[in-house]
């Protein structure tokens, strides 16, 4: 089989991912290395090639897809309804991962609900500068706004690979979990201790909001204005999701009236612009859109690829498999 790789260039450089492409070289014997950034380059190279491991660009539609009698696999890191319609109106085997990215998102997310929980953020930063404050009068000038994880109710907006795996590690601390997700069933949600309701019962009722849901169709947002100004004083909003999810004008509205604390890592715009209201608002706390971005994600999507391609050529059941009844979960 002849497998072309369509990826950034420093996929194939770094020394850490070298026994992924050589598993890759091992599996089907012939493989290509590309980094193309545009359908017209990758189209000089896709025709030739019987399996494509790629991201979600270029753009490849069905006309182009005429031009590669010989494809007959895609595995993607990520994935859109147009990819899906092209590939599978053509009968090719379609795999994505992108929920290798899910356990390292959810991971930040807990790291970012505890720091805007105990301030750990704001601590850091002033005891650089050195304008700390310690506790003299204790208990008296105990920060108010500090408070522990443990007992509080905490709300998920999306409740797919990263909200399920938030609500794993939430456990220990025995929060009250509330969901929403128009796409759950209400028994994988009791799995998870969890009580399925609507975004508006769920932002009345949260002392910490994370936004982790997918920027599909109809999903722009949902948490608007109305929601924004719904959020109980105090609260924890939480964004590893989509910028695209939330009011960013409203967010930073409501932040300014100081009775709020966010914690970003996603923007409508990014990189973020240098001169943004966010940056100024000591209780946005922000992060430049790392959340799955460690080196175990990337192992991770590398080996899911391998294991679908491995089993499409053994002619066994692929685990990420993308089917027509799947394209709501796809921007």
């Amino acid at each position: 089989m002849r497998l072309l790789i369509n990826l950034p260039p420093t996929f194939f450089t770094h020394p850490q991912l070298r026994p992924f492409f050589a598993r890759f070289e091992a599996l089907v014997g012939e493989v290509r290395y590309t980094s193309h950034d545009t359908t017209e380059d990758l189209m000089r190279d896709l025709p030739w090639a019987e399996a494509l491991f790629m991201w979600a660009y270029p753009p490849i539609a069905a006309a182009d897809l005429d031009r590669c009698p010989y494809l007959k696999f895609v595995g993607q890191l990520n994935t859109t309804q147009a990819y899906v319609n092209a590939f599978l109106a053509k009968g090719i085997a379609h795999s994505e991962v992108r929920h290798c990215w899910s356990p390292a998102v959810a991971e930040l997310a807990l790291t970012l609900i505890l720091s805007g929980l105990r301030q750990t953020s704001a601590y850091h930063c002033a005891m650089r500068t050195g304008a700390e404050h310690w506790l003299i009068t204790f208990p008296a000038d105990i920060n108010p706004l500090e408070r522990q994880l443990t007992g509080r109710a905490v709300g998920l907006i999306g409740f797919g690979a990263i909200g399920q795996r938030l609500a794993q590690l939430l456990a220990p601390f025995a929060v009250t979990l509330r969901v929403a997700d128009p796409y759950l069933p209400a028994e994988i949600g009791a799995q998870y201790g969890a009580q399925l309701v609507s975004v508006a019962e769920l932002i009345q009722q949260s002392e910490v909001v994370v936004l982790c849901a997918a920027n599909n169709p109809g999903a722009r947002h949902v948490v608007g204005a109305a929601e924004i100004a719904a959020l109980r004083p105090n609260a924890v909003f939480v964004n590893v999701g989509r910028s695209m999810l939330v009011d960013m004008e409203a967010l930073q509205q409501r932040l300014a009236q100081g009775d709020l604390i966010a914690m970003l890592d996603v923007y409508d715009q990014e990189p973020l612009a240098l001169d943004s209201p966010l940056r100024a608002l000591p209780n946005a706390f922000l992060t430049p859109h790392v959340g799955g971005g460690i080196m175990e994600s990337v192992e991770r999507a590398l080996t899911m690829l391998g294991d679908d391609l491995e089993a499409f050529i053994k002619e066994q059941p692929r685990k990420y498999a993308i089917t027509a009844s799947m394209l709501q979960n796809f921007r």
